[in-house]
């Protein structure tokens, strides 16, 4: 089949931005301008398109990201709108993966918050081309200089506003396009539908003479014909600026900025024609790259229908209509309905029966995907997160995802036998779908234990399985995923002999340990030269020794963040076998890590209060009484933003104590910031009742 819009007027692109910065309702207003809707839903009456989960509607936030394809001026735009709860980062991390191009809102009250800052890092990672959209500026304490002075400062963006708002807080008004020179006043009586053109405002004449020079700097660095006419005091044209602040975008050198209201209908239209005008399409984004497994050959495949076909599978939803649906940036090639696919990791044919085109949860059947498509897949069986389904006689295996381990748990049991029947097929439908979300059995209560990035997480996941799979079950208290880890590097040796029952054969293991960085994980290593083993026993060694890092020596939390170096391995010849091996390993990694002066760790959270000034010194307080550390304090507008590292164990409760402290008028945020070594009263409490490996 021919393609039906041009490569080149495709845009893959994602909205992002803390919670409540008003990135649902920005969306919201894009899907009614593109015509994609005749009215705009509202988050807080729960009529918002994109946030189609009950739990969504009632809790006015975005828990799932979730797609839709809108046309603005002959371009083809892909959107997911992402969440912006810090339990749900990664579902903007599997997001920014597969994108071209990214909107980040940021509030005109709140400037650049927490999860801002984590979803601005993540898009960095990937080297995603933005735009920035500072919204809510009709609201009280609006201040669009701070928000730019802000991502400098935070970000270490480079913002060049293309924009500048007419009027502040409940007088705004309007925009100054700035590649224009004109003023855009918004009619009311149509939703901001349409607008006037008009001169700017007197009082706004110098403000936009110095931003609009600005934005001429910025775009001369980006192209010669522009620095010439720059030098020579010249004023380019406006395509020629255009052509040259994309470049920038591009290169992620600068981020034009936008400006509006989106709940008061203003802005919006502008910074779609930001979209099409600066974010990239997919043939000006990197050619994708992977290894061939046939050869172990790095190759790459560039965004051309007529390459073999390659896709990355990044999101899946359990759908019990449709089947399971797959989600897949198509990166290169075509792959028709009805036809076989490659899963490239799993070494399986899939049969791709049906396409959609998604808007939130309703589907648009299509006969093909082609490169630059964003689609859901129905019929393939094997597929995970991060998966690549390529044509059959050209594999490639792209980059794969990584997740975070979760760092809260719950244990979770069904309150009848029917009950109980239900719940494992649920856990496996959630886990299938999130992974972030883990599922585990207690070795000592043989209790279910599951496992999530947060409180809100683990809060969702319950009430889903009562209404979405109707398991009725008890939830247990949260509790924190603690770690382990060694200080000190040790050398430790196991020999295993066989016993007077004639159990298990001889098989003598030698470990070197040594502390790992921040993050490592789990390093195993051969000592150079290798120790003379078959694949098998070397296999069943490294296995033997990662499931004793399951549980740790003082606490019985998993051993984090260490080196594990393969020192010596002895057998006896037609006796030793794979078991014998990997017992004898598990025994020298915990002899070892007794002896390398272990250490418990737990999740500190990066922690951020706003408080009206009358009640700073009760919050800073608290926060220090719940071995919380200030790092920070600034003051906005009459409120003061207090910044401090908390334990997560502390934070239990907090959001209840801290409306109770202000009068509920103080608000908090917090994402994870690393594992530290908890106090010794505190290691005490937690090592007291256990026995040990």
């Amino acid at each position: 089949m021919s393609r039906t819009v041009n490569l080149n007027q495709v845009r893959n692109i994602g909205i992002m931005a803390h919670i409540d910065a008003g990135k649902t309702t920005t969306t919201e207003r894009i899907l009614f301008y593109t015509g994609r809707v005749h009215r705009p839903g509202e988050v807080d009456d729960g009529a918002a398109q994109m946030d189609y989960m009950e739990q969504e509607k009632e809790r006015g936030i975005t828990i799932t990201s979730a797609a839709t394809t809108v046309t603005w001026r002959d371009c083809r735009i892909n959107l997911i709108d992402t969440p912006g709860h810090v339990d749900f980062t990664m579902e903007v991390e599997r997001s920014l993966r597969v994108l071209d191009g990214a909107v980040a809102v940021f509030c005109a009250v709140g400037g650049v918050e927490p999860q801002s800052e984590t979803v601005w890092r993540q898009a960095d990672r990937y080297r995603v081309p933005r735009l920035a959209f500072v919204n809510k500026l009709d609201r009280l304490g609006a201040d669009f200089p701070r928000v730019l002075a802000m991502m400098r400062d935070r970000l270490g963006a480079r913002p060049v506003p293309v924009c500048l708002p007419i009027g502040a807080e409940e007088n705004f008004r309007g925009i100054v396009d700035l590649l224009s020179m004109t003023a855009r006043l918004y009619h009311d009586d149509d939703l901001g539908a349409t607008w006037t053109d008009d001169e700017i405002p007197a009082e706004l004449q110098a403000e936009a003479a110095q931003a609009r020079a600005h934005l001429v700097e910025a775009a001369a660095e980006m192209d010669e014909a522009v620095m010439e006419q720059f030098l020579a005091d010249q004023e380019p044209d406006r395509d020629r600026l255009v052509q040259a602040l994309r470049r920038g975008t591009i290169q992620a050198g600068l981020v034009p900025v936008f400006c509006g209201s989106a709940l008061k209908n203003k802005g919006v239209q502008r910074l779609l024609d930001g979209i099409v005008e600066f974010l990239p399409s997919p043939v000006e984004r990197p050619a994708i790259s992977g290894v061939d497994p046939r050869s172990d050959e790095t190759q790459t495949r560039e965004p051309r229908d007529d390459e073999p076909f390659s896709a990355l599978v990044f999101k899946l939803v359990a759908d019990k209509h449709a089947g399971s649906l797959a989600f897949a940036r198509v990166y290169s090639g075509a792959l028709e309905a009805g036809k076989v696919a490659l899963n490239v990791a799993a070494g399986k044919k899939e049969r791709v029966q049906r396409i959609f085109r998604m808007h939130a949860d309703k589907r648009e059947e299509l006969k093909e995907a082609r490169t630059g498509d964003i689609v859901a897949l129905v019929g393939p069986k094997h597929l995970r997160t991060g998966t690549s389904l390529t044509d059959l006689e050209a594999p490639l295996l792209l980059e794969p995802m990584v997740f975070p381990d979760p760092v809260i748990y719950v244990a979770i049991e069904p309150r009848t036998k029917a009950d109980g029947l239900k719940l494992k097929d649920a856990l496996d439908v959630l886990s299938y779908e999130d992974p972030t979300f883990q599922v585990k059995i207690d070795p000592d209560s043989g209790q279910t234990v599951i496992w999530g990035m947060g409180e809100l997480h683990l809060e969702i996941i319950a009430d889903r399985l009562r209404r979405e799979f109707n398991v009725a079950c008890n939830v247990g208290r949260p509790q924190v995923a603690y770690r382990e880890t060694i200080t000190v590097e040790t050398v430790s040796e196991f020999e295993r002999r066989k016993d007077p029952a004639g159990h298990g054969n001889y098989a003598k293991v030698v470990l070197g340990l040594a502390p790992g960085s921040y993050g490592s994980g789990v390093v195993f290593e051969p000592a150079p030269g290798g120790v003379g083993l078959v694949p098998d026993f070397l296999a069943a060694i490294e296995n033997g020794v990662r499931m004793a890092c399951d549980t740790g020596v003082l606490a019985g939390y998993s051993l984090v963040d260490l080196r594990i170096n393969l020192r010596q391995v002895g057998v006896t010849d037609g006796e030793t076998a794979e078991p014998d091996l990997a017992y004898a390993a598990s025994e020298a990694l915990w002899n070892g890590a007794r002896d390398a002066q272990p250490v418990v760790l737990e999740p500190v959270m990066a922690v951020e209060v706003v408080v009206p000034e009358s009640y700073l010194g009760d919050v800073t307080g608290h926060l220090n009484s719940r071995r919380g550390k200030i790092s920070g304090l600034a003051q906005v507008r009459n409120d003061r933003v207090v910044q401090a590292v908390v334990p997560l164990a502390e934070m239990f409760g907090y959001a209840t104590q801290l409306r109770s402290l202000t009068q509920g008028r103080g608000v908090y945020s917090m994402q994870l910031a690393r594992y530290e070594r908890v106090p010794d009263r505190v290691a005490a409490d937690l090592t007291r009742h256990y026995v040990g490996a």
